[in-house]
């Protein structure tokens, strides 16, 4: 069963505290939005369609605990929460494609009274989550029919149901798969700098039973010119509109050693993940995190005093590197430019 990663709890968001895994199973509870600011910024919840519904909650929390009659003044308390909230991390298109529906349902109400209009966002939000769950069982099956028997598979960082509000987007597919017993082994990259693979990943497949096999992210190319990699699934967290990703850093690395070996290399992720107002990923914005995750190991520096260091926490493949993408419409296939077909909400025609 999938891991109840986020919900809304009597007043408050309770999340599971992705930072203890493996060893420490334990969920928090965010009664306001600086709290939640905070677990999004330290990766308390993350992957990409998950702070989205942690935006959309967030939004929820405080127009539940606003105490504003006055349409003008409650619009003002939402608006500000919506921006606090889209500063807490710039990459993924989740987080400002939820925040953005939040104030489409917000604005286009503004005639009715404020009580009617917190029913309004709380079913949204709800909303979301429902849709996610939704999403991620279409994006399963769709995914899953491109896994062949016994097919020895390769995935990067976590893009599984800690990710998002049910079954994932690329261990969906390999949940899935597990599902229709193709018996399907899994290699999974520890992705440094914060070993989401080894920690997260590695921690869901063994609970859903699937073959896992660990490895340092520079065993990958190893393995390839070794046979031993059909396929390759990872998750993204935008997508511009000529198909070019942005995922956790080391994907492009994977996509590149993928085109030389002749590996096909998927890419799962909702239509929610897509932004139409980036012709390419030269523009999609890329978080900078702390050095410290790459000077330090387990709070403890592993770098000389005085070294420097760089931390970016995504990169972008390049669409002709990417086989398909997978989403809950269907499989795209190149040109990109021509299967990523969207209306103004953002939804396929």
């Amino acid at each position: 069963m999938p891991i109840p990663t986020i919900e809304w709890k009597d007043g408050k968001i309770k999340l599971v505290d992705q930072t203890r895994l493996p060893a420490d199973f334990r969920y928090i509870y965010c009664g306001d939005l600086r709290s939640l600011w905070q677990a999004i910024k330290k990766l308390k919840v993350r992957g990409a369609p998950a702070i989205g519904i942690a935006g959309a909650l967030g939004v929820l929390l405080v127009s539940e605990k606003s105490k504003r009659k006055n349409f003008k003044s409650y619009k003002r308390e939402v608006l500000s929460s919506i921006r606090y909230l889209a500063s807490s991390r710039p990459t993924a298109r989740n987080l400002f494609w939820a925040l953005e529906r939040m104030e489409r349902a917000l604005l286009s109400n503004k005639k009715r009274d404020v009580a009617d209009i917190k029913t309004i966002l709380k079913k949204e939000a709800f909303g979301v989550i429902r849709e996610d769950k939704e999403i991620c069982r279409r994006m399963a099956g769709h995914g899953a029919a491109l896994v062949r028997k016994r097919d020895r598979i390769l995935t990067h960082c976590n893009a599984g149901g800690l990710a998002t509000a049910d079954y994932g987007t690329a261990l969906g597919v390999l949940f899935e798969a597990k599902r229709l017993k193709k018996e399907i082994t899994v290699y999974v990259d520890e992705t440094r700098p914060l070993l989401q693979g080894a920690r997260l990943t590695s921690w869901e497949l063994k609970k859903a039973g699937i073959k896992t096999i660990l490895i340092c992210d520079n065993m990958a190319a190893s393995l390839m010119a070794e046979g031993r990699i059909d396929k390759i699934f990872v998750g993204a967290d935008r997508i511009a509109r000529n198909g070019d990703t942005a995922n956790k850093i080391g994907t492009y690395s994977l996509a590149v050693l993928a085109r030389y070996h002749r590996v096909p290399f998927y890419v799962v992720a909702p239509t929610s993940t897509f932004d139409l107002n980036l012709t390419n990923g030269k523009k999609i914005p890329i978080e900078k995190r702390d050095k410290k995750e790459v000077l330090e190991f387990g709070g403890k520096r592993i770098a000389p005093a005085g070294i420097d260091a760089y931390n970016p926490a995504f990169d972008v493949t390049p669409h002709k590197l990417i086989t398909a993408i997978v989403t809950e419409e269907g499989v795209l296939r190149p040109p990109y430019n021509k299967s990523i077909k969207y209306d103004e909400t953002k939804r396929y025609r």
